[in-house]
């Protein structure tokens, strides 16, 4: 691999706090180094699109404390084609971008993987970037504080009225695939039952599960679903248990997309800058296909392959504990 001059930069996927933060760790990084930075717009639609910005060290100023991404993101149908990425990879070129970071969850990862694997003579490192903390290979991803912070203050809110009007609260948090925010978020407000996607069969005993709690004359009941539950979501759960529950108001939050947004926490900020800079030293590194993780407080390199094979797994003991600290 030859000298990297420019470096180019991007955003994919669903947005997550602390994004901002990397694209400065990666920018400033590599300008300290000497090289030129290129900003990516809109993920990889940009690169097919041509959608460039050139990079100073100015660009990312005063953006620590902003959500989102100043670099936008979108997801690019055209670049799961091979005729996409043949033109991204010749944008690329005619932009003279030597190495690309990427900032994504596991669908960004995917396509940096076979990007690489289709064009090895630009290499790409990844950084984690998704709230949802499902990516094999780190212990928290990019985004994941900052969502789990926001989930657990909307909780904690709902638990204030919950219990001042004798309420059953099924409350859905993001997670489609992984249950990760709703595991630590119910943890985190002392819930009654977590329902997540990697468990099967958990509603069966709902019911028998919170009836103890009416026994023991609990004013309020909280339960966290994840979105990507078996059993339909939140709405569904709640109507199929609202007729055994007669002296309590069934109701239903759904949280929605304010778990994406916000300042980023003091963590994601840290773990982004760190990243960000980690992904830069890689490239000098000669690294290729590989992502930047952060695991036991140190940053670690691990290939795409195993990021994009291997599942990040929850801790089932958690949902025990859950069990116990709700009596």
């Amino acid at each position: 691999m030859g000298k990297i001059k420019r470096i180019g930069v991007l955003t994919s996927g669903g947005d997550a706090p602390g994004m901002n933060a990397a694209i400065r760790g990666v920018t400033r990084t590599a300008l300290y180094y000497g090289m030129k930075v290129t900003g990516i717009r809109y993920g990889y639609h940009g690169m097919i699109h041509n959608d460039l910005v050139e990079m100073k060290a100015n660009s990312v100023s005063n953006i620590l404390a902003r959500g989102g991404t100043i670099l936008k993101t979108a997801r690019s149908k055209e670049f799961m084609e091979a005729e996409g990425r043949k033109l991204a990879y010749e944008n690329l070129k005619a932009a003279e971008i030597d190495a690309v970071v990427v900032i994504g969850g596991d669908g960004s990862l995917t396509g940096a993987r076979v990007f690489c694997d289709e064009y090895y003579d630009i290499p790409f490192v990844g950084i984690p970037g998704t709230i949802d903390n499902d990516i094999y290979g780190t212990d928290y991803t990019i985004g994941y504080d900052t969502a789990l912070n926001t989930v657990v203050e909307a909780v904690d809110k709902i638990r204030d009225t919950a219990g001042s009007h004798n309420r059953l609260f099924f409350i859905e948090v993001m997670g489609r695939d992984a249950g990760f925010i709703a595991l630590s978020s119910g943890i985190a407000c002392g819930a009654e039952a977590i329902l997540i996607p990697e468990v099967h069969g958990q509603v069966s005993n709902l019911k028998e599960y919170l009836q103890k709690d009416f026994k023991r004359n609990k004013s309020s009941n909280i339960v966290i679903v994840a979105e990507g539950n078996e059993s339909g979501g939140a709405f569904a759960i709640a109507e199929s248990v609202k007729d055994d529950f007669t002296d309590f108001d069934v109701r239903v939050s759904v949280l929605g997309h304010i778990q994406r947004g916000g300042t980023p926490s003091a963590h994601d900020r840290v773990v982004a800058g760190k990243l960000g800079f980690a992904a830069v030293e890689a490239l000098m590194d000669d690294q290729k296909s590989v992502m930047v993780g952060y695991h036991n407080n140190e940053i670690d390199q691990v290939p795409f392959r195993k990021v994009i094979k291997l599942k990040k797994k929850v801790d089932p003991d958690h949902l025990q504990m859950v069990e116990i600290l709700s009596i």
